[in-house]
């Protein structure tokens, strides 16, 4: 596995415990939002400010426009910065709640390797990845650790969308072919996109039109490869982001920040899943 693609995995793995932790929910309802969509919107739109549910479908790429339109709402019971730092509240205590066992050396090492590709990074096109870098950090070390990692891991999501329209592979056709290499399960990307079965049907026979998967969903050789390519393609755009640290960097990144999944999943967190 290229160095790459192994800390763009790594830092995928250690930011994404935010969207499945109980803290999440509970720092929500503080601003009377009880309902997982528009929390979620508001989370992760929040550094972008209070932009209409059209931004935050055109960022986030793949969720169908019914399941946007919920956080226009979100921006009314709190502002964007108010959502911002209860998303950080809610990263520390989960962190501390599940005993993340990073000391502060390790952080720091961390941040030494982290800082200067965030500092480093173009970010023409890369509108979530930008938002995120010109939050301000919070003092909680872990963190602001946490939010450094959530530029970048937003970076890659910012030109991987690049990649999937170039290879013509449309909003509901990513989740279709997502789904059917069997990676994440085809009920949970129907239930948090909330596109119907019209949609995913057509998505699915033009999916089956181009050979990349069969009409049960299955996917073929051929949509194996590319899925792969396109994860290659996303890797090539990435490549310049490391060059501050190298792959040797890029590697020792990886392994210092592993064990904020280790302890995510020891601890159930993503046992929900379906």
């Amino acid at each position: 596995m290229s160095a790459v693609r192994e800390v763009s995995l790594a830092i995928s793995r250690t930011h994404g415990f935010i969207y499945f932790v109980p803290e999440a929910a509970e720092e929500a309802a503080k601003f009377g939002v009880t309902e997982r969509g528009p929390a979620y919107f508001a989370f992760r739109s929040a550094p972008m400010g209070a932009v209409p549910w059209q931004v935050a479908l055109a960022t986030f790429y793949n969720f169908s426009p019914r399941s946007v339109r919920c956080i226009t709402g979100a921006w009314d019971a709190a502002s964007p910065e108010q959502w911002q730092a209860a998303r950080f509240a809610s990263a520390g205590r989960a962190a501390e709640r599940v005993g993340v066992k990073l000391t502060a050396e390790e952080i720091a090492e961390a941040r030494s390797l982290i800082d200067p590709v965030v500092a480093g990074a173009d970010y023409a096109g890369k509108v979530l990845a930008a938002a995120n870098a010109s939050v301000a950090l919070p003092a909680d070390p872990f963190v602001a650790l946490w939010q450094q990692l959530t530029v970048v891991r937003e970076w890659r999501g910012d030109a991987h969308l690049v990649v999937l329209a170039a290879n013509d592979l449309g909003p509901c056709d990513c989740n279709v072919l997502h789904a059917a290499t069997g990676t994440v399960p085809a009920g949970l990307l129907r239930s948090t996109r909330q596109w119907n079965d019209e949609e995913w049907a057509a998505a699915t026979a033009r999916l089956v039109a181009r050979g990349w998967i069969d009409a049960d969903g299955t996917v073929t050789e051929e949509g194996t490869a590319a899925r792969e390519r396109i994860e290659v393609e996303t890797d090539e755009l990435c490549a310049p982001l490391w060059a501050p640290i190298g792959d040797e960097g890029a590697r020792r990144l990886a392994s210092l920040i592993a064990p904020v999944n280790e302890a995510f999943t020891a601890a159930g967190t993503f046992d929900q899943l379906p």
